[in-house]
């Protein structure tokens, strides 16, 4: 009976013994898969890392190439105008070379770089748009950081109240193309202004009718005769309420009557397309 009890005793105690010892194999099974599993998130992340990282180095190569493209010729160099516009050293030796043939009483008046850059290129657009256009009240051309703004008087384009674009203004037009041609990120918008005078007929409602009508008679012309992608264009109008001078005589009327026509290049292109007319 002794002897019963004592195998009795020690089978339970094998028994337990083999219980604890596979709870703590599955323990530590489960333990061998989750690390297993992190060491996969792990590498897949490294990957990833590394995937973005060179990514990172060629963006940064890309531009180092740029930047040394730019410096590597002193020519070709890009430099700041009053932190308006970034043209090259070229095209300043070429703005010099213009600034010798303007009025001499304008380029007195020139203080900054940034006015001699708008005198030149005012010079150049008007020379490429018609010699004998010089000195005409009728066009006026500036530039306000890094935008070229040209206002042509209605009577070169458009008869009296009327919104059909006159055969005369095709020269001007033309050249205007030219320009807006030449460089493919030119953005133009084609801006009509009247004076205060109601008008009101069959076609045309009242002077924002006729402003609206008049910018998009010329951006139809511009993309349907020219050629201009419609794309770069855009058609607007503010009938008499932007005027230039008060809309107290005729000949103040005469000149609040335009259109504008507003350009917004890369400057350095631009003064280089220009300087070669």
């Amino acid at each position: 009976m002794k002897k019963s009890f004592t195998l009795i005793a020690m089978s339970g105690a094998i028994l337990m013994t083999s219980c604890v010892s596979k709870k703590k194999y599955v323990a530590l099974e489960q333990e061998l898969q989750d690390t297993r599993s992190t060491l996969q998130k792990t590498a897949v992340e490294k990957d990833e890392l590394e995937t973005k990282f060179a990514k990172i180095e060629a963006r940064v190569a890309d531009y180092n190439a740029k930047i040394s493209s730019l410096t590597d010729a002193n020519d070709e160099k890009m430099v700041m105008v009053d932190n308006v516009a970034a043209i090259s050293n070229n095209t300043k030796e070429k703005m010099r070379e213009t600034l010798a043939k303007v009025d001499q009483n304008k380029l007195q008046q020139a203080t900054t770089l940034k006015d001699s850059m708008n005198l030149a290129v005012s010079h150049n657009l008007k020379s490429s748009l018609d010699d004998s256009l010089k000195e005409d009240e009728d066009i006026s051309i500036n530039i306000d950081n890094t935008v070229v703004m040209i206002s042509i008087s209605d009577k070169m384009l458009f008869k009296t109240a009327s919104y059909k674009v006159s055969d005369k203004a095709n020269e001007i037009l033309q050249k205007l193309a030219d320009i807006i041609n030449s460089e493919p990120s030119i953005e133009v918008m084609i801006e009509g202004h009247t004076d205060p005078r109601t008008i009101s007929n069959a076609v045309v409602q009242d002077n924002w009718d006729l402003s609206v009508k008049r910018a998009t008679s010329i951006v139809r012309k511009l993309q349907n005769k020219y050629n201009v992608a419609p794309e770069k264009l855009i058609a607007s109008g503010r009938s008499s309420y932007k005027p230039l001078v008060a809309n107290d005589t005729k000949e103040n009327m005469a000149i609040n009557r335009r259109t504008k026509i507003v350009l917004l290049p890369n400057m350095d292109k631009f003064f280089a397309m220009l300087s070669a007319n």
